[in-house]
């Protein structure tokens, strides 16, 4: 009996359930087994189903940012401003802790970025109020590319892609955690993404520096999901979402998906077949591409 109140709670709490005399003519519907007026509009259900997902989801990602940003001293946040960093970048904008300082955005500058990648770094600074800690490569002034290709080399990465990894992204990275004193890093990592992340939590142990926590708000979530939350709130984007690119990283090896640039998300309305990006383990299949680790095996991760 309690079971049966409280789907008939559910249902009243529903605009998916219906009089027929007040369905709109273009919705699709199902008369109920009672034979009753009441139809079930799949569409208007459907709707009000990822609404109530996306609420929860988002409930649960600030809660996890609360304990990384007011249990921890030093709440960081690697961010690389693709879709799921900048919801997270959103949420703590929201919740007040990158105006307070409660958590800090790290980036990692490797020299090869896509212009726009840090021109819209500017645009999230301005917009959440917080000023970015940049990091590159041992000894080269922020922003100083030709010092890089003098110190390193300009074709470091085809000459020795782990090298390359190892000087761009992961020293850098480990520098500017071990630099801003971290003892939680934030990270948007999804079990979404693919097998080899499929099993994360909320909270890990990173085993970097000797080790330390790591938040991930977004693990539950989808890439539909997260392009939802920010058509929701209209979060700012990295503009290549507009140009076909699912995933942005290195311009050497990143691509759009497909190569045509067919499939794009622009102002919350997407072009194309969105399925492309948004099916399980793709949201990344542009990045790394052409690369291969020593043993010849194809290279899906950078090492950090």
């Amino acid at each position: 009996m309690k079971v049966l109140l409280v789907i008939s709670s559910l249902l009243s709490l529903s605009s998916a359930f219906v009089p027929t005399a007040l369905r709109p003519s273009n919705s699709v519907a199902v008369k109920m087994a009672d034979a009753t007026e009441t139809v079930f509009d799949q569409e208007q259900f459907i709707a009000e189903s990822k609404e109530m997902r996306l609420t929860h989801l988002e409930e649960q990602s600030m809660f996890a940012l609360k304990i990384a940003c007011e249990n921890y001293g030093n709440a960081v946040f690697p961010n690389a401003m693709i879709a799921g960093d900048v919801v997270i970048t959103d949420l703590l904008g929201r919740m007040g802790y990158l105006k307070d300082g409660k958590a800090k955005i790290m980036v990692v500058d490797t020299f090869h970025l896509f212009d726009e990648t840090m021109e819209f770094l500017k645009v999230l600074e301005e917009k959440y109020e917080f000023k970015a800690e940049v990091f590159c490569a041992d000894g080269i002034p922020v922003g100083d590319k030709a010092a890089y290709d003098k110190r390193y080399g300009a074709d470091l990465w085809k000459e020795d892609i782990d090298e390359y990894d190892r000087v761009c992204k992961v020293e850098p990275f480990q520098r500017g955690l071990k630099t801003l004193g971290t003892d939680c890093m934030i990270n948007g990592r999804t079990r979404w993404q693919g097998a080899e992340r499929a099993w994360i939590n909320l909270f890990e142990n990173a085993p970097i520096g000797g080790g330390l926590a790591k938040c991930n708000p977004l693990a539950y979530w989808t890439l539909e999901d997260t392009f939802d939350y920010i058509t929701k709130y209209k979060v700012p984007y990295h503009p290549l979402h507009e140009k076909g690119y699912p995933s942005i990283g290195d311009a050497k090896d990143t691509i759009p998906v497909p190569e045509d640039g067919s499939v794009k998300y622009v102002d919350g309305e997407w072009t194309g077949d969105k399925t492309i990006w948004l099916d399980y383990g793709k949201e990344r299949i542009g990045r790394f591409v052409g690369l291969t680790k020593k043993d010849g095996s194809t290279k899906t991760e950078c090492g950090i």
